[in-house]
């Protein structure tokens, strides 16, 4: 290689490149850039090159290839990049400076772009060890300049948080998140903890904090910013605005290319003509808005001339696919992999071809699933082949003994890994297949879903803020008002302040948080205050059960109908239906295969089935319902689809139409735009049997609509029909088997409730690893309409466009139009004609429009996975769960999505419209407000599937205290005995608090007295100690007495013991008329306790010293509970 600088490697498909590339790597040892077209090509090559070379190089030291990013905004669209891709950029640039990426993968456009020196990247690291000093808030200040958001608790790469002298954070690339302890400026110790439980598992000596950004925002950065002066924004304190990034080249110039960061380089071209295509267009763009662009593009971006300069000096090699024998070098014979399209006879007629001329073929499944598929395909067409090269101590025994029994000599072989198209070398003969030639998919199958964020969307007391509205058990609704001390019994006790009606004020101690729950509704306003006392508060409660008693009954009445009624048994699966479950395109989440085993338990029991499925767009109840219908037809039934609009309807044909494409299927469609004749045909065709699945609006519901053997029903967003429809749905359900699908999120705490009255399967999982979506809040500014739009048209994307004013939505169309003459924009309104809306939304759908301006109304059910960019006029008017929901409607697919929360320029912001702003902000970054935002969605969705009567009640009682109401109503009905609810009072005169000192902040210490109120045993409460301990550092006795107490409190309710007090030397225990305390257990215990006595009003004094040391005093009650309890 030294003797020939330029190598050519003709013949080659993108797969044989990847593969030639870790060979390469395998023979130089020496650091790859492998210069690809574009974005889009980056990603499939890294992704194979790193397959290949976790099969072939995973025992060699060193990192994994990487992707090195282009930017997917220009400098004159005053734009910043996608965080995933600052993000992707600033890690991939530590590890070029760091020598750790031994393959990287670069399109033209990043190649292009201008670097600093390697020890400025190596430097946006930090890497900390057990033992050294470091200064901390040194540690804080870098942390934040290359990009961490301090938040509370830790949950998302990119977050820290500190406590003390405990610093929480989540480095990119780190299995888990970090706690690093310091005692002043001393590294005590560092941990890995998990992120939902927020506990240390595992102790470390070292750890490495990577960058989020490849520029840093020191203050120094902020400052010359805003000196540069003449910018269209300024920058204030430590806020930025979009396209800063761009702005930081003025302030410190760069030079160099990214070969700067490298010693003894290779450099792999491919394609290079292409390359210099991509960049002589790249260049044009650059030109072409160079006038609106606040930094010439040459700051930022070289020219490819001068990259191919300062590439002469290094060992390069060209990959291309043809021979053009311009440059010495070899020829390999590769061609691409027939595609199967899941016909699996074919496939393995193709093999026994190959292995009879002498080659070899291997098959890549991307999961251990799919691994296990191929070879039972390859096993029952009795096809010899091997796992892997030979089965190690990791393969799986059912793999190993596969791989045995096949042979040691077989020609096929079954590797685990992401590879999507496959290659064949002509010479020697060696096929290597993709996931995607064997079973036609059109992605490939999703990574393991990453887990949920600790109770992400758990009501949180620690969310409490002044002026929030709260429910007391005993008083009602009140407003929280903050927290206060004051002083009980000669001790400081912190409380928490509640404003009833007519200004009364109840201080509520936080040891007693056990009585308080935050007020959740179900949309709506300010719920009204009750009155101090518990009169009105007990009133509602009765009424709220009273009308309670009546849905419950009726819901049960149906349950118990149904489980009687006799229904049609379906078959157990075929072999059929295993192979078109084989052909799903995903890897299915396991809430989805919850939800598939229990429709195929109902369709199989002899009781019709009503199942409701709950599940966000996109998160496969689709493909559960497709999986219901296919084995209702392997029974001979027919299958009708029910969808509230024209719109879902379309959507749902046109998803079973491409789901059974492979099956002698007949699938028909009824709605207003299906021409009179066909119309006519499909009512003959369903009548005699011929149409298989019908799908349709509530026109299936006409009297003129006959089935011939109707099996099962699936309904769409039932909550959405009219009365007159849902009646005649009622008489529909009483002998088929349906199958209920809803978009809207519910509660999984009502779910549970409703277990035994409604038969339900929730799916929250997302079924593939979504991108991020791009959130940014900015001022109305049409230049940044026009960039955000040409963005997204520029990578043949569409947009949504929401102006919540019909009156002046077709003016804001026209300034739109005028802004990016070439966009294809539709207007869709509620005051539209319905025919007409329909066919704005079907036209949007078919990509007949590039931009949809429209209201509020955009579909909740629509799944349009080209539209990644929504931009909302006037963010600032829409409440957080508005703006969530709406936000939602993007970001459905593998594609990086972008949401613009337009708003006027702050002066013109009146003061409560500016705090919604601030809460924006926070919903942009993922914080509180984004998981309030979710709850109250959740809580809509509870008052929809209630129905709104109760969606009323819900908001009179809150949704905590209507669960509680409706658990007590089912056990009612049902028979079951209430269990005695007693909340104990106790007022021992002791120090039982978390001091400030401790906790310093409010809400961190609210959440600490929830954690301490739920501990329940000994066992829950050294796990609160472990906890505590772990994130705050050794709690003062204070804290350990009030972790005592609440373990005996809880004992105290359980015996049914009402108040505990000291007073005048002595403990008094009251206990509830209907306490199930032993009386045999009650009188040992007085006989044999010296100057005890039980009063005949229920109460139990034991004697204690009046001046006994706290820790006498809780021994003592400690003692005489365990000795009532047994």
């Amino acid at each position: 290689m030294e003797e020939t600088p330029r190598l050519s490697l003709s013949g080659l498909t993108d797969t044989a490149k990847a593969l030639c590339a870790v060979l390469l790597w395998m023979a130089v040892e020496r650091p790859l850039l492998f210069v690809v077209e574009d974005g889009r090509q980056a990603e499939a090559l890294g992704e194979t090159v790193r397959t290949f070379f976790d099969l072939l190089a995973q025992d060699r030291p060193g990192g994994r290839p990487q992707v090195l990013p282009a930017l997917d905004v220009l400098p004159h669209q005053r734009l910043s990049p996608h965080s995933e891709i600052s993000e992707q950029r600033a890690v991939a640039l530590w590890r070029l400076a760091s020598d750790t990426a031994p393959i990287t993968v670069l399109p033209a456009g990043a190649a292009l772009l201008r670097t600093e020196n390697a020890e400025f990247y190596r430097s946006l690291a930090l890497r900390l060890q057990v033992g050294e000093e470091v200064p901390f808030d040194s540690v804080i200040a870098h942390l934040e300049s290359v990009g961490y958001q301090r938040r509370e608790p830790v949950e998302m790469v990119g977050d820290f948080s500190v406590r003390g002298g405990i610093l929480d954070v989540y480095s990119p690339e780190s299995v888990r998140p970090i706690r690093i302890e310091f005692m002043g400026d001393l590294v005590e110790s560092i941990r890995l903890f998990d992120v939902e439980t927020q506990r240390s598992v595992l102790k470390a000596e070292h750890c490495l904090l990577l960058p989020l950004l490849e520029y840093p925002r020191t203050k120094d950065l902020l400052r010359r910013l805003r000196e540069l002066g003449g910018l269209k924004h300024a920058s204030e304190g430590t806020e930025v605005f979009p396209g800063w990034e761009f702005l930081a080249s003025l302030v410190r110039s760069r030079r160099s290319t990214v070969l700067s960061l490298l010693e003894r380089p290779v450099i792999v071209w491919s394609e290079p003509e292409r390359l210099q295509k991509a960049a002589e267009k790249l260049w044009e763009k650059l030109e072409h808005g160079a006038s609106d662009s606040p930094c010439p593009p040459e700051s930022i971006y070289c020219r490819w001339e001068e990259f191919e300069t300062a590439a002469a000096r290094a060992a390069q090699v060209v990959f291309s696919e043809l021979s053009l024998a311009v440059e010495p070098g070899l020829q390999l014979r590769t061609r691409p992999t027939m595609a199967f399209h899941g016909n699996l006879s074919v496939a393995v007629a193709e093999v026994r071809h190959l292995l009879e001329k002498g080659g070899r073929a291997i098959f890549f499944g991307a999961t251990l699933g799919e691994v296990e598929r191929l070879a039972a395909v390859f096993q029952e067409y009795e096809l010899p082949f091997q796992i892997g090269e030979q089965p190690s101590e990791r393969t799986p025994d059912f793999l190993a003994e596969r791989g045995y029994l096949a042979g040691p000599l077989a020609g096929t072989i079954i590797a685990k890994g992401r590879l999507r198209r496959g290659t064949v070398f002509v010479d020697p003969l060696v096929a290597i297949y993709g996931c995607e030639d064997l079973f036609d998919v059109s992605e490939l199958v999703a990574q393991p879903p990453a887990r949920k964020p600790a109770a992400a969307f758990a009501p949180d007391l620690a969310d409490l803020k002044p002026g929030d509205y709260v429910v007391h058990v005993q008083h009602g609704v009140g407003r929280f008002l903050g927290l206060r001390e004051i002083r009980q019994d000669g001790q400081p006790v912190d409380c928490l302040l509640i404003e009833y009606a007519g200004e009364a004020k109840l201080y509520v101690p936080l040891a007693r948080l056990d009585l308080i729950q935050k007020f959740r509704g179900a949309g709506g306003g300010a719920p009204p205050l009750d009155r101090l006392g518990g009169v009105t508060w007990e009133r509602t409660k009765k009424r709220v059960k009273a009308r309670m008693r009546d849905m419950a009954e009726e819901l049960l009445k149906l349950y118990a109908e149904r489980k009687l009624a006799k229904g049609f048994a379906f078959s157990p699966d075929s072999n059929w239906q295993r192979e078109f479950e084989d052909a799903f395109e995903y890897a299915e989440t396991p809430d989805q295969l919850a939800a598939i085993e229990d429709v195929r338990r109902d369709m199989e029991s002899p009781h019709p089935m009503d199942r409701l499925l709950c599940g966000d767009v996109g998160f496969g109840k689709t493909e559960v319902a497709m999986r219901a219908a296919f084995k209702a037809l392997g029974d001979g039934r027919q299958v009708a689809v029910l969808a509230p609009t024209t719109v879902l309807a379309f959507q749902h044909y046109e998803t079973f139409k491409r789901r059974f494409a492979a099956f002698p299927v007949q699938i028909d469609m009824l709605s207003r735009f299906v021409p009179a004749a066909e119309r006519k045909r499909i009512l003959a065709d369903l009548a005699a049997g011929k149409t298989d699945i019908v799908i349709g609006t509530h026109r299936l519901l006409s009297k003129d609509v006959e089935f011939n053997d109707l099996g099962l029903l699936i309904v769409d967003e039932e909550q959405r029909f009219g009365v007159a429809h849902k009646e005649r749905l009622k008489q529909i359900k009483k002998n088929v088997d349906v199958l209920t699908m809803t978009a809207t999120p519910i509660p999984r705490t009502l779910h549970m409730s409703l277990v035994g009255l409604r038969d339900m399967s929730v799916i929250e999982t997302p079924p593939k690893d979504r991108l991020a979506i791009q959130t940014v809040v900015a001022p109305f500014d049409n230049n940044l309409i026009r960039q955000a739009i040409e963005l997204e048209l520029a990578r043949g994307g569409q947009i949504y466009f929401v102006h919540n004013r019909v009156e002046s939505i077709w003016a804001r169309a026209a300034e739109v139009q005028q802004l990016v003459p070439e966009c294809r924009i539709a207007v869709a309104h509620g005051q539209m004609a319905e025919s007409q809306l329909e066919k704005v939304m079907l036209g949007f759908m078919r990509h007949d429009y590039d931009l949809l301006m429209t209201t509020t109304i955009i579909e909740n059910g629509l799944d349009i996975p080209l539209a990644n960019t929504i931009i909302i006029d006037n963010a600032q008017n829409y409440g957080l769960s508005e703006l969530y929901q709406l936000r939602g409607r993007v970001g459905r697919s593998n594609r990086r999505a972008y949401a613009y929360l337009l708003v006027p320029p702050e002066k013109e912001l009146s003061d409560t419209a500016r705090k919604r702003l601030a809460a924006l902000k926070e919903f942009s970054e993922l914080g509180a407000g984004f998981k309030i935002a979710a709850l109250d969605l959740e809580l809509r969705g509870a008052g929809n599937l209630l129905g709104g009567e109760q969606h009323g009640h819900i908001n009179a009682v809150g949704f905590e205290m209507y669960l509680k109401l409706l658990e007590e109503t089912v056990r009612e009905l049902k028979g079951e005995p209430q269990p005695l609810e007693v909340r104990c009072a106790v007022s021992l005169g002791l120090d039982l608090r978390i001091p400030p000192e401790y906790i310093s902040e409010e809400q961190q210490r609210l959440r600490a007295y929830k954690r301490i109120a739920e501990a329940s045993s000994d066992e829950a409460a050294a796990a609160v100690l472990t906890e505590l301990s772990d994130r705050y550092g050794a709690p003062p006795e204070a804290v350990r007495r009030l972790l005592e107490f609440s373990v005996l409190k809880s004992l105290a309710e359980k015996l049914g013991i009402e108040t505990i007090d000291r007073r005048q030397g002595f403990l008094n225990l009251k206990f509830h008329p209907d306490s199930r305390v032993d009386p045999a257990r009650l009188m040992d215990l007085v006989r044999r306790t010296q100057g005890a006595q039980f009063t005949p009003a229920g109460v139990l004094r034991l004697p204690v010293e009046s001046d006994g040391a706290a820790q006498r005093v809780l021994e003592r009650l400690r003692s005489c509970l365990e000795a009532l309890s047994g």
